[in-house]
């Protein structure tokens, strides 16, 4: 089995010379008559280049093959063979990796194993983020809890940058709002999953979510790019934590913005989380506040979906969008607000009761134009953000 990488390369810079730099200098290297004996091992762990094309802006894409025997069916060895060294050369950028199917790993539970958890088979998820990110209680994240499971919210997650700080310490804000989780289900029957973030140094992140998942965590957050992905891979292997794992996007943007540098969006976020164990992978969408391009945010889409990883489109999603999400996603998609919902001119849970409004509206074919929509919280939600 081979592991396939496109490359590209700007106007200027040749290309054919570069991606046989790469597959040679990313592989076995070169070696002398000493080793004349082993020449036959040695080329096995060559790469290949079998494509190069030249596009229409003048940049030169060039495909190289590498063997599977280079690398430890995992990301971390398979980023540093593919691009490592090279990185650092000069200007290529990484915007495919083809990787088998049994490369790395499937996540535990994914788009099927969420929805199983929630109960909820025929919609879209409904996600919340807390807010303010800093400086609630414990007791804080509790009553927003209650606010927003109340009005039938599926998911919410803590904000990324929110650690294990003194003023709302990870194990408190768990046992506080578990206990909101606990209330919801025996008085609805409904299930609401909290992703706790799960931070630490390399020695102790995975036992801290052993321990998050024995205190009844239900989920999980993980900032998969700064922690890196072998820990989103011992997380996710580990048969103690069966819970899902929601990976956050934060640092892409250092590895991907560039149009000449790096790695594309759709690689990092999408083939790597998809192939290490995510089982949602969250990243913002091209209608939200961050720029993004909609082609590359439709390879995320499909790239997780394809492996059973549920997509989180992100970043400045609220209610009068939701037909175009919907367009663009169909169902199988989780809508995932902050100020969307936290900052709804009528408090949170009608920021929550705006996005199932929405969603009634477009399966019921309805207009989203003001004059068209009643006195109801999708209609306040409109009137401050827009469609």
């Amino acid at each position: 089995m081979t592991i396939e990488v496109d490359y590209r390369f700007p106007g200027g810079v040749d290309a054919e010379r570069q991606a046989k730099i790469i597959a040679v200098g990313q592989t076995a290297g070169t070696w002398s008559d000493r080793f004349a004996r082993r020449e036959s091992a040695l080329r096995s762990h060559l790469a290949e280049v079998t494509n190069i094309r030249t596009e229409s802006s003048g940049e030169s894409v060039a495909t190289v093959c590498f063997p599977e025997i280079n690398v430890e069916n995992d990301i971390p060895s398979l980023l540093t063979m593919i691009f490592g060294k090279y990185s650092m050369a000069g200007t290529a950028k990484v915007m495919a990796v083809r990787l088998p199917a049994s490369y790395g790993m499937r996540s535990r539970l994914g788009i099927a194993g969420i929805r199983d958890r929630l109960g909820v088979f025929d919609r879209p998820l409904v996600m919340a983020i807390f807010k303010p990110a800093l400086g609630l209680t414990a007791s804080d994240h509790a009553e927003i809890l209650a606010e927003v499971a109340i009005a039938g919210l599926d998911i919410i997650k803590d904000d990324e940058i929110l650690g294990d700080l003194a003023s709302a310490p990870t194990l408190e804000r768990l046992r506080a709002c578990r206990e909101v989780i606990a209330r919801v289900k025996q008085e609805t029957g409904r299930t609401v999953l909290y992703a706790v973030n799960v931070t630490g140094n390399a020695t102790k992140i995975v036992e801290r979510a052993r321990m998050l998942v024995k205190e009844g965590a239900n989920a999980l957050l993980l900032n998969v790019l700064a922690y890196g992905f072998s820990v989103l891979e011992a997380i996710a292997s580990d048969p103690e934590i069966n819970v899902p794992i929601f990976a956050h996007p934060a640092l892409a943007g250092a590895l991907c913005i560039s149009p000449d540098c790096g790695l594309a969006y759709s690689v990092v976020l999408g083939t790597l989380m998809a192939h290490a164990g995510a089982d949602a992978v969250l990243y913002p969408a091209h209608y939200g506040n961050l720029p993004f391009d909609a082609a590359e945010e439709g390879k995320i889409r499909d790239i997780l979906r394809d492996r059973g990883v549920f997509p989180v489109p992100s970043a400045g999603i609220h209610p009068g969008i939701i037909p175009k999400v919907l367009t663009d996603y169909g169902q199988d998609v989780i809508l995932n607000a902050g100020t969307g919902i936290m900052d709804h001119p009528d408090g949170p849970g009608s920021g929550v009761k705006a996005f199932f409004e929405a969603l009634h509206r477009v399966e019921k074919g309805e207009s989203f134009s003001l004059e068209n929509i009643p006195d109801c919280p999708l209609r306040r939600a409109i009137e401050k953000w827009g469609i």
